[in-house]
């Protein structure tokens, strides 16, 4: 295994990288576009134009709480790019949501929409506000309420939409259905993510874990490691991390170890994945299925092969990054490594496989979901995951060729692809007078 920890990306010296531990979403987001962009000879005014969303939507959000007193909370609909199709983005419920936090996650968006070569550009919108504190009427009243305010903003043309930390397919049905109403017939297409009886796709949940199980696969492959002899920690056990810990038991991986906020289930002789329940099957259950349990700190650091960090962001950081002992880091969630341990990683020859290429699954059949929505016509679940290993395995194939060609990191590789595109389109179109 290897000796050291690593970190997102090779892009800052030690006295840089400290300096950017604390950096915001936006900042981090708009750093590694100019990083991307000096290996690409791209129009400066269009990596200036890169780094500011086209628009950003403030609106308050007022409901009438189940005791009868109305609360007025905060919502945001950040549209960065769309030069190469639709906004395309989720949303979400959550205390720390602010505007430069959702033109940050717009970005990434769009870079993640590019590295899979679809048709979207990228958005990020949400509600200051915890849902666990909603009875379900109040997170009905207050998605109600928030699509009426946005409306004019999103469309199956325009913006889409899709569940993201604190939604789910029954936030994205009361969505389409409140848009529904006001436009006066039924647009499945304006969100994705929905349940499939009205629209939603097979397989739109368990995407993410399963494209960061094919990337996992795929890195194995790349680095002659055969899955069956990897060992593999998963932190995080909802609805990516589950999925991913799940298919790569199936495949023959080792499942050491996998985690909820409780803690971790740690088995060095492999976890039987299926005998666990999910965050969605029994929350916070995943300590009261083990004989030994670890904190989650000593997950990130347990001697594997594959370390999947699918939890939240920034957990690996300059604090830990010297001690992350995996051979290869493959990131389920979004923005889990910071740029300081990126740098860190980097320099022990640790392999980051990047968010935006990891968990693209979750984008890709958003996309499939769209064009389903479009024709009337529902795919099935087995078409659903041929059609997604087929993406993901043509979108490893560029990242992988941009790797080896340029021998940069992972990271770099997969900005770089994105970059490429969203630039070509951009000199394609021009700029309006």
């Amino acid at each position: 295994m290897a000796s050291q920890p690593e970190t997102t990306r090779g892009e800052t010296d030690d006295a840089a990288a400290v300096s950017t531990e604390s950096e915001s979403t936006l900042e981090t987001a708009r750093r590694q576009l100019s990083h991307a962009a000096d290996y690409l000879d791209i129009d400066p005014s269009i990596v200036e134009r890169l780094k500011h969303p086209k628009k950003v939507h403030e609106v308050t959000v007022p409901i009438k709480r189940d005791d009868g007193t109305v609360e007025v909370f905060s919502g945001y609909r950040a549209q960065h790019d769309s030069v190469r199709g639709p906004f395309k983005g989720g949303l979400r419920y959550h205390p720390d949501v602010t505007r430069d936090e959702c033109v940050g996650l717009g970005m990434w968006m769009t870079w993640k929409c590019a590295v899979m070569n679809i048709p979207f550009g990228g958005a990020k919108g949400g509600i200051a506000i915890d849902p666990k504190e909603l009875s379900t009427a109040e997170k009905e009243r207050l998605t109600r309420r928030f699509a009426q305010e946005i409306r004019d903003v999103i469309g199956p043309n325009q913006d889409i939409p899709a569940p993201d930390m604190g939604t789910d397919p029954q936030t994205m049905a009361w969505l389409m259905d409140a848009y529904s109403m006001q436009e006066g017939e039924t647009i499945p297409g304006v969100v994705t993510g929905k349940p499939p009886v009205i629209g939603g796709s097979e397989g739109r949940e368990e995407a993410p874990g399963r494209s960061v199980a094919i990337i996992t696969q795929l890195v194995c492959e790349h680095y002659d490691r055969p899955l069956g002899d990897a060992t593999v920690a998963i932190q995080g056990y909802g609805s990516v991390g589950a999925n991913a810990a799940r298919l790569l038991d199936e495949w023959g991986a080792t499942v050491v170890a996998i985690s909820d906020v409780n803690g971790a289930m740690y088995d060095p002789s492999g976890i039987d994945t299926a005998a666990v329940p999910s965050h969605d099957e029994e929350p916070e259950a995943v300590t009261t299925y083990a004989d030994e349990v670890i904190s989650n700190e000593e997950l990130l650091t347990l001697d594997v092969d594959v370390l999947i960090p699918a939890a939240l962001g920034n957990v690996i950081t300059a604090e830990n990054a010297a001690a992350i002992a995996a051979d290869f880091v493959v990131e389920g969630a979004n923005g889990p490594t910071t740029s300081a341990a990126d740098s860190t990683l980097a320099e022990r020859d640790i392999a980051v496989i990047p968010d935006i290429l990891a968990n693209a699954g979750g984008v890709t059949v958003s996309y499939f979901e769209w064009l389903q929505d479009i024709n009337r016509r529902a795919w099935s679940l087995d078409r659903v995951n041929d059609e997604l290993e087929a993406e993901m395995q043509t979108a490893w194939n560029a990242v992988q060729t941009e790797f080896e060609r340029r021998d940069v990191t992972w990271r770099d590789a997969a900005y770089i692809v994105a970059l490429s595109r969203i630039a070509e389109a951009h000199e394609a179109r021009g700029l309006w007078p």
